[in-house]
C-alpha cells in the first residue's frame, strides 16, 4: 500500500494559479502512474490529468488543456499539478490517485488503487 498527501489549496481568484502538490510514501513511487481528480458535492469524481510512470506521457481532461500541467519528481516522491487560468467551475476537492498496472489515458476512478485525503481548492468570482 502506498500512502498519498495532498497540499497546495487554497482561495484564489479567477484567473490566478495554484500548485497542488501530493507526496507519496511507503512504497516505491516511480513504479505508479499517476492521476489528478476532483469532486464537488453531489457529483461523481471527476477525471483531471494523468502523468506516466516515466513523465514521459500526460493526459488532460477537454475542461482543463492549456490552463493546468501535471509534473512528477520521482526523486522526491512527489506529483504536481499547476493550475493557471483559474475559473469559478474549477472549485473542488483535489485529489491524486495512483495506478499500479495502467496503460493509456486511463481516466476512470475505478483504474486507480490508492488515493489521498484531498485539497480544497476555492476560486472565486
Amino acid at each position: 500500500q502506498v500512502q498519498l498527501v495532498e497540499s497546495g489549496g487554497g482561495l484564489v481568484q479567477a484567473g490566478g494559479s495554484l500548485r497542488l502538490s501530493c507526496a507519496a510514501s511507503g512504497r516505491t513511487f516511480s513504479i505508479y502512474a499517476t492521476g489528478w481528480f476532483r469532486q464537488v458535492p453531489g457529483k461523481e469524481r471527476e477525471f483531471v490529468a494523468r502523468i506516466s510512470r516515466s513523465a514521459g506521457r500526460t493526459y488532460y481532461a477537454d475542461s482543463v488543456k492549456g490552463r493546468f500541467t501535471i509534473s512528477r519528481d520521482n526523486g522526491k516522491n512527489t506529483v504536481y499539478l499547476q493550475m493557471n487560468s483559474l475559473k469559478p467551475e474549477d472549485t473542488a476537492v483535489y485529489y491524486c490517485a495512483a495506478d499500479p498496472s495502467g496503460y493509456g489515458s486511463r481516466p476512470e476512478v475505478k483504474n486507480y488503487d490508492y488515493w489521498g485525503q484531498g485539497t480544497l481548492v476555492t476560486v472565486s468570482s
